[in-house]
């Protein structure tokens, strides 16, 4: 009888140490090796270096127009009046201010469209992880990305990188704002940063 009731103690046991470990159930991924997989990442990526290169462009633009006023003022200086050597200085002290505005302004403006071009993938991603993660069981999913991690310890998991990859391919594109899907004709032009007018350039050796 006491052997009888020994192994249904020990039945009852074990049933439940299988069940708690399977509502632990621990899967892990590389969340970056994800995002990169994603074809939106691409799209995305074409469409910062567009922006950027606009901002690139403008602040071209700039430097070029303080460049050649500032020859002229050097071609010009012994011939001026001092009023006019004055305003002349005042000029090109007034484009400089600007240019180095619009750089650091267009810091801003393209971190901001940065963020903006990849929300749409990271939230993306993400859902896909919680379909699978649901769809298999998982507790928990942690992410390897990074070699040094806030997780001491945790028992040996799944990796579902592959399984999301195809979850997320089976879903629509996330909607890359400001850029075409690909095979839609390409990338849109990048908006002007707000803000401002156009880029500094480098500063003149205190001229």
């Amino acid at each position: 009888m006491k052997t009888t009731i020994k192994k249904a103690v020990f039945t009852v046991a074990a049933i439940s140490c299988l069940t708690f470990a399977q509502a632990q159930k621990i899967a892990h991924l590389s969340f970056d090796s994800l995002i990169s997989l994603m074809p939106e990442t691409k799209t995305a990526s074409e469409a910062a270096q567009n922006y950027l290169k606009g901002l690139e462009q403008e602040l071209t633009a700039m430097q070029t127009e303080f460049d050649g006023k500032y020859k002229d003022y050097q071609e010009k200086e012994p011939t001026m009046t001092e009023p006019v050597k004055q305003s002349r200085m005042a000029d090109l002290q007034q484009l400089q201010t600007r240019i180095q505005e619009f750089q650091r302004q267009a810091e801003v403006d393209y971190k901001r469209k940065q963020a903006e071009l990849t929300t749409p993938i990271v939230d993306k991603a993400k859902k896909g992880i919680e379909m699978v993660a649901k769809e298999g069981g998982y507790k928990y999913v942690l992410d390897t990305s990074y070699e040094r991690t806030s997780v001491l310890y945790s028992e040996a998991s799944d990796d579902i990188l592959l399984s999301v990859k195809k979850k997320l391919d089976s879903m629509p594109l996330a909607s890359i704002p400001g850029a075409a899907m690909p095979g839609t004709g390409g990338i849109k032009p990048a908006p002007a940063p707000s803000g401002g007018s156009k880029p500094p350039a480098p500063n003149k050796g205190g001229r």
